[in-house]
């Protein structure tokens, strides 16, 4: 059996061989590609207990596509479970710009084992490498206890989101909450984090760009400890000088609210450590505290303050617990907990070697110095033993029992030139420069000195876009100090700003420094601004500020909150929108009692010699409106007492058209009138229509009609004399006519009378005769009445015959013609 063991095991490697070959033949078959006028074609297989989502977020055209004929179904997103080959077409021609793929896998733990591991495989997206593709595990515990992944083979190291691995491999662990998903970290390959937990459930994942092929690798899965944390981190330091970032869950955006994080630190033997709390947000707590616990075997716990720059540990292992607060986020906009971590470890027996070359960067200088005399810290310059050590070459140095807080990093360089024709005519790149790892501490600070030539000027602009200034309200974590070179300080600005560039005549030192120094090391260059040569200006500063649409900024005179230098000028050249107009009000003014000259704040709009708005030290200063773009100057005097500064506001509001309201003013007083003189009018028609309507006849059933009016209604017959008559008509003798009529039904009956009442009464004056008689009618006599004036005469046209008859027929009409009306017929006046 021994002697044939060698030829079966080469039996069992050429099997071995030739079943790898056929598994990759059967790979290759399954991948097939047509691109055919526009459309590419592909078979995918998933692999047994994998879901491929194939989605497309970017253009609705595009659709991918399954089945033929009838079974064709096209859609912008499908999702593949079965382990079967299935043809996929995609109705463009790059479907990979458009379509990303997810490749998920669940795995379930039992609190003794998992049902699987963590396994980086490309056999079933092969096909699909052309896409960017996202490998995503699925994880689930059994309580109590967590699920753990086994990093101890590769190692993961954390890095900011925005970041990006070298080896295009970015790994990113979650947190499934009852309150939302928890972003723990991102990662990379080859680090010091050795095992993650997470609680309850959570997921893994790996993103893998276009054309990337997947590296192999396994993470193992096993039942984690019962944790009372969102997570726990395990790490474990190198021998010798390292140190490690960490960063809360959710970073740059806030720790969840009231939780619970956990990172456990494994030290080499004989190893001191240092944490360090950098680039801390805090936030409003309504209840309990924000608060970072230190646990370490055989020691009581240590509670620190997340406000401690620097926490020392002995020699062991620890743990670290970050707790949040019930934070008050019921404003917009207010802050949430988040901080990056970074912890160092060295060993103190060593003395560790450092090499720096700055031979390649042209005026830089390093400069180390020593900040606490009585530490153990030694520092060596090529073998000599230095408290402050300056490089400006090449040199070799060396750190024994130097901690982080015991030394300070910084650099400077010098730029200049002599004459402005031999100025660069480029901008030059105020850069951070990297440095090597092998330094105690981080870079903490880089200082540029600009020195233009005689009567020329420093332009300063940022390639992250416009700058602010840190001031009450707008303050900078990452700030930039802009100074004279004599230390008179200009301002502090930082990113995300009004102010395109700053214009300053005379040398300039530029200051950046960062609480997240290390940070800028790792990232080659952070380039910070833009400096720039050019011909002298007129004033000593000049902001060019563009604030943006219906926003509110804030600029400050050069030194704020110290006052300007004496005789010192500046100006802010302000460009509005289109539309918009500046409301300027000076805040926090101080004005001194000067010797000579006079203060002056001046607002002129550009290409105007007039001033909008000028106010010395002695005026009281008020806010005012521009709709243009202008010039906002101010010059110092030399103070007997006293100092000048000031912070204007400056707030753009849509443009009130000046015309457009004087137009609609002189419409609104025109219509005003109109309705004035309409309503005069409309009273006058009304009275006078009242007053021609007053006197209207009346009927009276008895027989006569009357006009009320001044005359009232009748007496009686035993108030008045009216059945004395002066005279008595001729038609009131023809009675019988009337009776006749009567029977006949041409009248209603009447009433004979036997003297005159007031009922019928006669209507017409005394002094109306047979010559007023028209057409053959007599008009009947009017009797005046003493008791009330005399009525109106009226027309002959108002008068109806009393009696149409054959006795009294007016000349002119036929018999056949004649009315049979033989009653009284009085019209209203005015007629119907």
């Amino acid at each position: 059996m021994s002697a044939d063991f060698p030829q079966d095991q080469s039996h069992r490697a050429t099997l071995s061989m030739s079943l790898s070959t056929a598994s990759l033949h059967i790979l290759l078959l399954t991948f097939i590609v047509s691109a055919v006028s526009g459309v590419q074609k592909m078979t995918v297989t998933p692999d047994r207990g994998t879901t491929f989502n194939i989605s497309n977020s970017q253009i609705e055209g595009c659709k991918v596509c399954t089945g033929s004929g009838r079974s064709r179904r096209c859609s912008t997103s499908l999702f593949l479970n079965n382990n079967t080959p299935v043809s996929l077409e995609f109705e463009c021609s790059r479907p990979q710009d458009v379509f990303s793929v997810q490749i998920v896998r669940n795995i379930e733990c039992t609190t003794k084992l998992c049902s699987g591991h963590i396994v980086q495989a490309d056999s079933g997206s092969l096909p699909l490498m052309d896409f960017n593709r996202r490998f995503i595990w699925d994880l689930q515990a059994s309580g109590p206890k967590a699920f753990k992944i086994d990093f101890t083979k590769a190692g993961l190291r954390q890095i900011n989101p925005s970041e990006r691995c070298p080896d295009r491999h970015t790994y990113a662990l979650q947190a499934f909450q009852t309150t939302g998903t928890v972003d723990v970290g991102k990662y990379c390959r080859t680090g010091t984090i050795s095992s993650a937990q997470i609680l309850n459930q959570g997921s893994f994942s790996l993103d893998v760009p276009t054309g990337q092929k997947l590296q192999d690798a396994q993470f193992d899965m096993s039942a984690g400890e019962e944790i009372k944390s969102l997570a726990k981190i395990s790490l474990t330091l190198s021998k010798g000088t390292s140190s490690s970032e960490l960063l809360s869950p959710n970073y740059p955006d806030s720790f969840p609210n009231d939780d619970v994080m956990e990172w456990y630190f494994q030290v080499p033997d004989k190893h001191r450590t240092a944490v360090q709390f950098l680039n801390l947000t805090q936030p409003r707590c309504l209840k309990k505290e924000t608060a970072v616990e230190v646990h370490s075997r055989g020691r009581a716990a240590l509670v620190l303050s997340l406000m401690d720059t620097h926490m020392y540990q002995n020699e062991g292992n620890f743990s670290l617990t970050l707790r949040n607060c019930e934070m008050d986020r019921r404003r917009a906009g207010s802050p949430g907990l988040s901080l990056n971590l970074k912890v160092s470890a060295l060993n103190p027996s060593y003395p560790v070697l450092c090499k720096v070359d700055l031979r390649g960067l042209e005026g830089l200088a390093l400069h180390i110095n020593k900040l606490r005399p009585a530490s153990d810290c030694e520092m060596k310059m090529n073998s000599e033993m230095k408290e402050k050590i300056t490089v400006t070459s090449k040199s070799d140095l060396s750190f024994q029992d130097c901690l982080p807080e015991d030394v300070q990093v910084t650099a400077t360089r010098v730029i200049g030139c002599s004459q402005l024709e031999d100025c660069r005519r480029t901008p030059v790149l105020l850069s951070v420069p990297r440095l090597p790892a092998c330094l105690p501490a981080p870079l903490s600070s880089v200082t540029w000195t600009l020195r233009p030539a005689p009567h020329g000027t420093v332009k300063l602009t940022s390639p992250t876009g416009p700058l602010r200034q840190s001031l009450p309200g707008q303050l900078c974590n990452d700030s930039i100090k802009v100074a004279e070179e004599d230390g008179t300080t200009i301002g502090h600005f930082c990113p995300r700003g009004p102010i395109q560039n700053i214009q300053i005549h005379a040398n300039v030192s530029v200051t950046w420094w960062s609480s997240m120094g290390a940070k800028a090391l790792r990232t080659n260059f952070k380039h910070v601004l833009n400096a720039s040569f050019e011909r002298e200006i007129s004033e000593r500063y000049i902001f060019t500020v563009s604030p943006s649409r219906n926003s509110s900024i804030l600029v400050a005179t050069p030194g704020w909150p110290v006052g300007m230098k004496s005789y010192s000028t500046v100006s802010w050249i302000v460009s509005l929108p289109p539309k918009m107009e500046a409301q300027l009000m000076f805040i926090n003014l101080s004005q001194p009692k000067c010797s000579k000259r006079h203060t002056n704040i001046r607002v002129q709009t550009v290409g105007s010699l007039e001033e909008e708005y000028s106010r010395r030290e002695d005026e009281e200063a008020e806010s005012v409106t521009v709709s243009e773009n202008f010039y906002l100057n101010m010059s110092n005097c030399m103070p007997e007492r006293g100092d000048f500064h000031v912070i204007t506001k400056i707030t753009l509001q849509k443009t009130k058209n000046l015309l457009l309201t004087i137009i609609l003013s002189v419409v609104a007083v025109l219509l005003l009138i109109f309705v004035v003189v309409l309503v005069v009018v409309c009273v006058l028609a009304r009275k006078k229509k009242k007053k021609l309507n007053h006197q209207v006849s009346i009927y009276n059933p008895n027989g006569t009609s009357f006009l009320p009016g001044q005359n009232g209604f009748p007496k009686t017959q035993e108030d008045n004399e009216s059945h004395i008559y002066a005279s008595i008509e001729d038609t009131l003798v023809y009675t019988h006519l009337l009776k006749k009529g009567t029977e006949i039904g041409i009248y209603k009956e009447f009433e004979t009378f036997t003297g005159q009442t007031d009922s019928q009464k006669p209507l017409f004056s005394e002094d109306t005769g047979a010559g007023n008689m028209e057409g053959g009618v007599r008009l009947p006599l009017r009797i005046s009445c003493p008791q009330a004036p005399a009525l109106p005469n009226r027309p002959l046209k108002h008068i109806q015959p009393m009696v149409d008859n054959e006795i009294y027929q007016p000349e002119g009409q036929s018999e056949e013609g004649h009315s049979p009306d033989l009653g009284l017929r009085l019209e209203p006046e005015g007629g119907n």
